[in-house]
């Protein structure tokens, strides 16, 4: 059996130790895969990035460098499966070094932005995405993912981090959420 890896790409006030990346991280490394987390800094405060789509992909570009360098080291041919874990502004990064190196990782993509699926390829994985998200329309969301073939599931009432304010339902949707990336894992 070869070896596995899963790449980590964090959003922005969503890092590799909030529970999403945090477990998935888990699950992989208990797994048996090699676990490569990626991290960004951007020029400019994101509160205003994200409101101005010029700024918006300055920041997408700025960040793309440093995972580049972060993973120019990495020869993805010694791995029999890589994985790319995203969260947000993650995802879009995610997309955009799988299909920029033609890596044909498979995908697990938490919270997508709309610039995810500019990116996006014919790939094997999941998005999560929560009906109350106010980066990504879920209307919008689902068109892509299903014009793309890509299999997603929608929580109904979650915001951008896939919490609903209700801890009970925020565990139990968690569970739900960890057990299909075990499943892909």
């Amino acid at each position: 059996m070869g070896k596995n890896l899963a790449i980590i790409f964090p959003g922005i006030g969503y890092h590799c130790d909030k529970p999403l990346l945090y477990y998935s991280k888990k699950l992989a490394g208990n797994k048996g895969y090699d676990i490569v987390e990626v991290s960004y800094t951007f020029s400019d405060d994101f509160g205003t990035i994200k409101s101005d789509p010029e700024k918006m992909q300055a920041a997408l570009d700025e960040a793309f460098e440093q995972v580049v360098d972060k993973l120019k080291d990495i020869v993805f041919a010694d791995y029999e499966r890589v994985v790319f874990i995203g969260k947000s502004i993650g995802t879009a990064l995610a997309a955009r070094y799988n299909m920029t190196y033609d890596l044909d990782a498979d995908m697990i993509v938490f919270t997508p932005i709309g610039y995810t699926f500019a990116y996006i390829n014919n790939c094997e994985g999941m998005v999560f995405h929560g009906s109350a998200d106010p980066l990504c329309d879920t209307d919008m969301c689902t068109q892509l993912c299903e014009q793309l073939s890509l299999t997603y599931a929608v929580i109904p009432e979650a915001n951008h981090s896939l919490e609903t304010g209700d801890v009970e339902t925020d565990i139990e949707n968690l569970a739900k959420v960890m057990r299909i990336v075990d499943g892909i894992l």
